[in-house]
């Protein structure tokens, strides 16, 4: 896992600007502590920093295929190919040799053989930029499911490209300027694919080859998701399942660095950590994995349950780990209000995610997390993306959110009344949301790939799933990434891989709720690994702090934006901020979703201070 950078100009010599390609490459530095490197050339820089996983010493970057040859491909590439030794064996079968035993090396050589068509025949989780001199072409590749991010900002000559917005912004041609669709992407939480919220910024949309050349650029899609008969049967389906993740977790194992586990106590983090006791021991490893969970000081005294939290994590958890045995060694991380509260803390993390889109205190206390693994490994699996392949949020299965003509994780938080405090102060208005919402929401459904014959409930809850996967995983997978390569930290994600998400995107809904149930499939195929318990819990949203202290030092926060000048007043005047002030505390201690009054105070609060750092030009 990296960060990289480049610049790509045809109208002048580069060799004389590469300060500015290292000033680009820098600003990524926590993605990459353990080396950097910048390759130039007249019409192209490549910049790199890397954290060192496989092939520590010989897998530095850029890497041209041979050392000091200039007329070849070059690569800068940030992720992880699973299947990376397999090609490898098959391209030492056509002939190419190899220097070392990196995966970048093996995706540098499948170019060579294959072409830009190389990208159908990687698994796994990545970005990167390939500078080819004897075309003078540029190709930007992402992952499928868009685990590593990637963006780019066409010049009138070229192009600048980045792991990150702030990679871009680092360049003197390129302007933080962010108008009324950029806000709304912000505070409605859409994560259109390729949009990048910066006005003439964009994000590589997953699964695409990107060429840019002398005539400009064009984009190919070289993977999507599509819909087939399930022939199957249930026990069929069950055991594909399991074969699946059991090869996958075991492909997503392998590094030559110590790998742990995020332990929430549900279902998806305890499926992953069992199934990695499960290959570590089958492999013979004399070491217990580390898995690691997280709680707040007090947090099971305070706990109040509601629709999003029926219960407190930590004690699932620890009986998973128990459940598991000396296979594994379960960690628990304890926070306090003021570490979550701690100003260098929140700059971080908005310096993470380039935005101010966070959810508050969970990406706060997620860095905390991500910097106590940092210290004792340097890969972790993680179980994002099970929910929406299987079923496991509350929208699945409440038929007034499936019937809903928008997004369908709308609809738990309108009933808290979450969409309220947008209103009240007149945001969703001022941008739109209403008619911004709507139409993303049309170009989405357009896009589902249609089954022939198939129609009512089963050809909704297709949408629901297609829907949930490109659209609201995004945000999920954007914001994991982000804040743990904020701490140095590798985080993989199983569930994203493309094999089980076609396979599960193409079972029925009956056969994924075939007991009524969320996630039926995934307990049914991982019930032989897990206490009953945890099987049977309902689906619980990552924790979040119900402690009065957070909430009355938010409040202090939201008071600062009443200063004359405070940039928020660009957007939302000084007599909107104090209605919310005029709330009462107990309102919102309990968090209501990501637009609930206390998210919305967050993200105020957070618009402020990235609109200083970051220079932001606001034009609506």
């Amino acid at each position: 896992m990296c960060g990289l950078a480049g610049w790509v100009a045809y109208d002048r010599d580069l060799t004389q600007h590469t300060d500015i390609a290292s000033a680009m490459t820098e600003t990524m530095a926590c993605r990459g502590p353990d080396a950097r490197g910048v390759w130039s050339s007249p019409h192209a820089l490549l910049g790199h920093r890397r954290l060192s996983i496989i092939d520590l010493e010989g897998g530095k970057q850029p890497m041209p295929v041979t050392e000091g040859e200039d007329g070849l491909p070059v690569i800068t590439y940030t992720g992880e190919v699973y299947n990376y030794r397999e090609l490898k064996e098959e391209l030492i079968g056509l002939g190419h040799e190899f220097r070392t035993t990196s995966d970048t090396e093996v995706v540098l050589h499948a170019y060579l053989e294959w072409g830009e068509h190389f990208a159908e025949r990687l698994n796994g989780m990545y970005a990167f930029a390939i500078w080819d001199p004897r075309t003078e072409e540029l190709l930007l590749v992402r992952d499928r499911m868009g685990v590593k991010p990637l963006f780019y900002y066409p010049t009138p000559d070229g192009v600048l490209f980045g792991s990150e917005a702030k990679a871009i912004l680092a360049h003197p041609e390129a302007e933080a300027v962010v108008d009324a669709e950029g806000l709304a992407e912000i505070f409605a939480i859409l994560n259109t694919p390729g949009h990048a919220i910066f006005r003439g910024m964009h994000e590589v949309v997953p699964a695409t080859v990107v060429r840019f050349n002398r005539r400009g650029h064009s984009v190919r899609e070289y993977w999507k998701l599509e819909s087939k008969p399930h022939t199957d049967d249930l026990d069929t389906t069950v055991a594909t399942i399991r074969e699946l993740l059991e090869d996958i977790v075991e492909r997503q194992l392998f590094a030559d660095v110590r790998v742990g586990t995020l332990l929430s106590g549900g279902l998806d983090s305890s499926v992953i950590t069992a199934l990695a006791a499960q290959v570590l021991r089958k492999q013979g490893a004399t070491e217990p994995i580390d898995a690691f969970s997280i709680d707040f000081q007090g947090h099971k005294e305070r706990f109040q349950a509601d629709t999003l939290w029926g219960d407190p994590d930590i004690p699932f958890a620890i009986e998973v780990a128990e459940h598991l045995g000396d296979a594994v060694k379960h960690v628990i991380v304890e926070l306090r209000n003021e570490d979550v509260l701690d100003p260098a803390v929140r700059r971080h993390v908005l310096r993470a995610q380039d935005l101010p889109i966070s959810t508050g205190d969970m990406e706060h206390s997620l860095y905390l997390l991500c910097k106590a693994l940092k210290e004792r490994v340097t890969v972790a699996l993680s179980g994002e993306t099970s929910d929406e392949l299987f079923g496991g949020y509350t929208w699945f299965h409440d038929q007034e959110a499936v019937e809903l003509e928008t997004f369908p994780w709308y609809h738990p938080w309108s009933k808290l009344g979450g969409m309220d405090a947008l209103k009240e102060i007149g945001l969703w208005d001022r941008i739109g949301l209403t008619e911004y919402v709507k139409r993303r929401y049309q170009e989405a459904l357009e896009e589902v790939p249609r089954l022939e014959g198939e129609t009512g409930k089963e050809a909704r809850m297709r949408e629901i799933s297609y829907l949930n996967i490109t659209r609201w995983e995004n945000f999920l997978l954007d914001r994991k990434d982000r804040i743990s390569m904020a701490a140095s930290l590798e985080v993989r994600v199983p569930f994203t891989d493309h094999r089980l998400v076609e396979y599960v995107f193409n079972t029925p809904w009956a056969m994924k709720n075939f007991d009524g149930r969320e996630k039926s499939l995934l307990r049914a195929a991982t019930s032989h690994l897990l206490p009953q318990s945890v099987l049977e819990r309902k689906k619980a949203s990552y924790p979040s702090t119900q402690d009065e202290v957070y909430v009355r030092a938010l409040r202090e926060q939201v008071k600062e934006l009443l200063a004359d000048g405070a940039p928020v007043q660009a957007i939302v005047p000084k007599e909107a901020i104090q209605k919310l002030l005029d709330k009462p505390v107990d309102s919102y201690r309990v968090r209501a979703g990501l637009w609930g009054v206390r998210a919305v105070m967050e993200r105020l609060v957070e618009f402020n201070t990235w609109a200083a750092e970051y220079n932001v030009r606001i034009e609506l």
